[in-house]
C-alpha cells in the first residue's frame, strides 16, 4: 500500500513556524516512503476564512520548497458528503440537536455541589457537555442550534468499542492504542458534530471522512490534536471507514512556552520570507 498523508491549515491566517514544522514533517515523510502528500484546505468556518489567506499559504508552502499533488482538497466543496454522514448517523438514533451556548455549558458544569464549586470537567473539545438538550430529538431543530453525537448511545452500538484500535507514533505514544468507553463516555461526551452558524459540518466529521476520500494511511498532525483521535476512530467505526495511523508531533512554542497561534503573526512566515531569511534558515528555527 501506497503511504499517503496531508497537511490540513485552515485559511484564517498566516502560516506561522507551528505551520511549517507540521508541513515539513508530512512532506518528508511522504518523500522518504517515496508516498504522495496532498493539501487539505480546511476552510469550512466561512466567516473567518478569506482568499487572500488561502493565497498566502499556497506561497509559503512553495517557498518552503513543499509540493502537493492536484487537487487541492477544500472542506467546502463536500457539505453533500458531510450531510450524507450526519444523515447516516441520525437514521442510527445517535444525533440530537443542541441550542446551548458556551456560557450555558460553563453555567451548568459549574453549579456549587452541596454548596462547593465544581471546576468543569474538559475532554478534547474543552468542556465535556452536560447533556442539557440530550433528551431533545432531531426533528425539534431550530435555526441556530448544534448536532451533538450520543456519546453512550453511539458506545452501546459498537459493542465492544475496547476492540477498536489504531497505531500511534509520536512524543505522545508509540504502539497501538484502543478506544475505552468510560472515557469516551465521561472524557470526551457528546461531541457536535455540526454547527450550523459556522458553515456546517465540525472538524471531527470532516477530517475522517476527508482521510478516507484522499487514501490517507498516516495522519500527520501536532500533538495538540493527539487526544481527538479516540474520536476519530469512534467515528469511522460508525461510518465504516478506514483507519490510517497517526503520527503525533511535537509543538514549536514561544519564548515563554506557549503553543503558537495565527495571532502571533510575528512568527508568520510570510514575514521572514519577507526580511530575507531562506526556508533553511526556517528549518533551523524549527529544529529540522
Amino acid at each position: 500500500m501506497r503511504y499517503v498523508t496531508r497537511f490540513a491549515p485552515s485559511p484564517t491566517g498566516p502560516l506561522h513556524l507551528g505551520h511549517a514544522y507540521s508541513a515539513l514533517t508530512a512532506f518528508e515523510r511522504a518523500q522518504a516512503r517515496d508516498g504522495a502528500f496532498h493539501l487539505r484546505m480546511d476552510d469550512g468556518d466561512t466567516a473567518r476564512c478569506r482568499p487572500e489567506w488561502e493565497a498566502l499559504i499556497y506561497a509559503d508552502l512553495r517557498w518552503l520548497g513543499i509540493t502537493w499533488a492536484d487537487p487541492v482538497h477544500h472542506v467546502t466543496a463536500r457539505g453533500d458528503i458531510y450531510d450524507a454522514a450526519l444523515s447516516r448517523l441520525e437514521a442510527l438514533g445517535l444525533l440530537y440537536p443542541c441550542g446551548c451556548r458556551r456560557r450555558d455549558i460553563h453555567n451548568a458544569l459549574s453549579a456549587p455541589q452541596e454548596g462547593v464549586p465544581v471546576d468543569p470537567a474538559t475532554g478534547p473539545d474543552g468542556m465535556v457537555y452536560p447533556g442539557t438538550c440530550r433528551t431533545r430529538s432531531m426533528p425539534s431543530a431550530r435555526d441556530g442550534d448544534a448536532v451533538r453525537l450520543n456519546m453512550t448511545r453511539a458506545v452501546a452500538h459498537l459493542g465492544d468499542v475496547c476492540a477498536l484500535t489504531w497505531m500511534e507514533t509520536g512524543p505522545f505514544g508509540t504502539g497501538q492504542q484502543r478506544l475505552n468507553a468510560d472515557q469516551l463516555r465521561t472524557g470526551v461526551g457528546d461531541i457536535v458534530l455540526s454547527r450550523r452558524e459556522r458553515g456546517g459540518a465540525a472538524y471531527h466529521l470532516t477530517v475522517v471522512l476527508d482521510d478516507a476520500a484522499l487514501g490517507v494511511t498516516e495522519a500527520v498532525r501536532g500533538m495538540d490534536l493527539a487526544e481527538a483521535t479516540q474520536i476519530h476512530r469512534l467515528l469511522q467505526a460508525l461510518l465504516d471507514l478506514p483507519t490510517p495511523d497517526y503520527h503525533h508531533h511535537d509543538l514549536i512554542r514561544d519564548a515563554q512556552g506557549k503553543r503558537l497561534a495565527k495571532r502571533a503573526d510575528a512568527k508568520a512566515i510570510s514575514k521572514f520570507r519577507d526580511e530575507g531569511l531562506t526556508p533553511q534558515d526556517v528549518r533551523a528555527m524549527v529544529g529540522l
